[in-house]
């Protein structure tokens, strides 16, 4: 039976170079679980790898949408499911790397089957439109404290989603997530990068420094125009389109992105320890990483 070996960790955390050193070791390929490293529009704010940082290994999931047509989990899970029964069926090993805890999880294990609402959606469209995101994020809060303890607090579509279910039912957007999905035609290891909170929140900042030096204005400029995209909702450009709307000066924006993404760094931990059965891997040279997920795959 086919295995997938998940790289999971927080933004920040060193997964692409693990996931490609394990790559190559396996002679295999990557699929990336990363919900922001679809859209070929934007690379910078997203830490896309590299052609460079990729040596060689095919992505899959990387630059494979545009922004106007945005990836559910659902979506992703489906697209992947297939690759993996054509494409890509004759690997033992694939490798999945990613921070996008709800993607992996469509992929590893499935999805319940959650209701839908094309009337109330369009509701809260015109609410978030109108009164913005704070209100809902408290209503959500409110009716389900649990989905809103886990989810990315700056991500409209996926809150507006949770909403969309609550309303619709009278049931908490959690409790639909109970049912035990079909099972899958392959076995997943699951291992996540861990590091001290001081160690990530290091790198987190100078990884949002490094992106400003590489161009990361320039490409928000860029999609400026779609920024009601539910793809461009999120950390890193909806500070800097506050900016260029002159409703927030530079210093603040830039402070805005570094706490945002240590707020979502947080909260995909939070999502990662729900799996027991995932080995955290204490960060550290990527040699000695690898020799270590090498040794549990083994055992």
């Amino acid at each position: 039976m086919q295995q997938l070996i998940v790289i999971e960790g927080a933004t920040a955390s060193g997964k692409t170079a693990l996931g490609v050193a394990l790559a190559q070791h396996l002679n295999t390929v990557v699929i990336s679980a990363d919900s922001r490293q679809f859209y070929t529009e934007i690379a910078i704010g997203t830490a896309k790898p590299t052609v460079e940082e990729m040596q060689g290994i095919p992505h899959y999931f990387v630059d494979s949408h545009s922004i106007h047509q945005p990836v559910t989990a659902a979506q992703f899970a489906q697209e992947a499911m297939e690759l993996l029964q054509t494409t890509l069926k004759d690997y033992r090993n694939v490798v999945v790397v990613g921070g996008s805890g709800l993607f992996i999880d469509a992929l590893c294990i499935g999805l319940d089957p959650i209701p839908t609402n094309p009337e109330m959606q369009l509701q809260l469209r015109s609410e978030l439109d109108e009164n913005g995101l704070a209100p809902l994020l408290e209503e959500l809060k409110q009716t389900d404290p649990e989905y809103f303890a886990e989810v990315d607090r700056d991500n409209s579509a996926r809150i507006l989603r949770a909403l969309e279910v609550i309303r619709s039912t009278g049931k908490p957007f959690s409790a639909w997530r109970q049912n035990k999905p079909a099972p899958r035609p392959f076995t997943t290891r699951r291992f996540v990068i861990e590091h001290s909170r001081e160690q990530l929140y290091q790198r987190i900042n100078q990884r949002v420094d490094n992106m400003l030096a590489d161009g990361l204005l320039d490409e928000v400029k860029s999609v400026y125009s779609f920024k009601e995209l539910a793809s461009l909702q999120t950390v890193g450009y909806n500070e800097l389109f506050d900016y260029l709307d002159g409703t927030s000066d530079w210093q603040t924006s830039i402070d805005k992105i570094k706490q945002h993404t240590r707020n979502y760094a947080k909260r995909q931990l939070t999502w990662f320890k729900r799996h027991p059965e995932a080995a955290w891997i204490p960060y550290s040279d990527t040699k000695k990483m690898l020799g270590e997920i090498l040794q549990l795959i083994d055992n």
